[in-house]
């Protein structure tokens, strides 16, 4: 009988966090903790509600946590 060679293929164990991905993620939640505390301050309609928000919540969503997740540092 042969033995099949398992076929490492990329995914989770491939994934490595260091510490520069954590720092980068508690900073993302950070900007994300403060966009919902903007939302919820103030009338509707302020310019914190209706602008500031929106911007801190859009950072730290698809730009800051995306980067903290797929960020490799040079060996």
């Amino acid at each position: 009988m042969k033995k099949l060679k398992a076929k490492r293929t990329p995914g989770l164990a491939q994934l490595s966090l260091r510490p520069a991905n954590y720092i980068l993620f508690f900073v993302g939640l950070a900007i994300i903790i403060t966009g919902y505390k903007f939302l919820s301050i103030g009338p509707a309609d302020s310019f914190s509600s209706l602008t500031l928000a929106p911007i801190l919540l859009f950072i730290g969503y698809v730009i800051v946590i995306p980067v903290a997740i797929f960020w490799r540092t040079q060996k």
